[in-house]
């Protein structure tokens, strides 16, 4: 019955919009027909744009969507009914998030780069914020496992007009054990982003923003990960005034343990073994992706200053918060 009605709605929208465009009117855009995740035709619907920094999508208990302001030292909160409110100020310039089983909120933080408990305020605390003696540079995401460690990448050396000549750092995925002890896991791609988990928690998915492919690798008893493969190859890949780049940002997987990567394209869709599924297209280059909601069945897609939402068939995975 909701396929159905899912369906319904997005062939009268598909209508709306071809009769938008045969009246010369811009149309929003809508999705193509992708099992199992979208029907034809529902509308990509914008909450709303004008956001300073778009990042760090992840669900939050009580059905609400949270993400960073990155650039305004902000993170919003997106109510079910799309009301937008401010959840925390001076967030250190949080970029991705995860709630840990305390419901404490952790962040990789870019301002004074770090990743640490970032709410409540009175649990406030610093995890990591050097390897081997260097400040991280940009730290970019992060995912927690249910063994209560976590992963996140650096992207390596940032340029800013504050610091025209920072000191080199080279990119990498690193991993926090339980007990706290830091190791970098890997320092060959050429610019980690997007990070996650599949759904039992033995594979790890890394976005390469430089590269055509995901990356994935198993992961051990220990936390540590072999056998690096290309997972996916990117219908985002293309050359623009950077050079070569896939434009691989944020991560998320379904309840069906699909992979869905925010990339040039638009949001592309591959299932388990890494087979292309779709692309669902985003009106501003989509930078990250969560899965929220009450039943988590609808997806969140925020880039360039703008947060949307599509209903989809099936539920975001319910074990981690995205």
């Amino acid at each position: 019955m909701l396929y159905k009605k899912l369906l319904y709605r997005g062939v009268q929208a598909l209508i709306i919009s071809i009769s938008a465009v045969s009246a010369g009117q811009a149309a929003d855009p809508v999705t193509p027909p992708i099992p199992g995740v979208v029907p034809g035709g529902v509308v990509v619907e914008l909450i709303k744009d004008g956001f300073n920094g778009t990042e760090g999508p992840i669900a939050h208990p009580d059905g609400s969507l949270l993400f960073t302001e990155t650039n305004a030292e902000r993170i919003v909160r997106i109510a079910p009914d799309n009301k937008v409110s401010t959840f925390l100020e001076k967030s250190n310039g949080a970029n991705g998030l995860a709630f840990n089983a305390e419901g404490d909120l952790i962040a990789v933080q870019v301002l004074k780069p770090k990743v640490g408990i970032l709410y409540p305020k009175n649990k406030e605390k610093t995890l990591a914020e050097k390897y081997d003696g260097e400040t991280f540079q940009r730290p970019n995401d992060l995912v927690l496992h249910k063994s209560g460690s976590l992963y996140f990448t650096d992207s390596g050396t940032r340029v800013t007009p504050e610091n025209p000549n920072p000191p080199i750092s080279k990119p990498g995925v690193f991993h926090i054990s339980p007990a706290g002890e830091l190791k970098r896991l890997a320092n060959d791609i050429d610019r980690p982003n997007g990070i996650q988990l599949n759904k039992d928690e033995t594979v790890l998915y890394v976005a390469n923003t430089q590269g055509e492919h995901i990356l994935a690798y198993d992961i051990a008893a220990d936390g540590s990960i072999t056998n690096k493969r290309n997972f996916a190859k990117l219908a985002g890949w293309k050359d623009g005034e950077a050079g070569w780049t896939s434009g691989a940002d944020g991560l998320a997987v379904d309840d069906e343990d699909r992979l869905y990567v925010a990339s040039n394209a638009g949001i592309e869709v591959f299932s388990a073994k890494g087979d292309a599924l779709g692309v669902i297209p985003i009106p501003l280059k989509p930078q990250n992706l969560a899965f929220a909601g009450a039943d988590k069945k609808t997806l969140y897609v925020v880039g360039r200053g703008a947060a949307y939402r599509i209903p989809v068939l099936t539920a975001g995975y319910r074990g981690r918060d995205k």
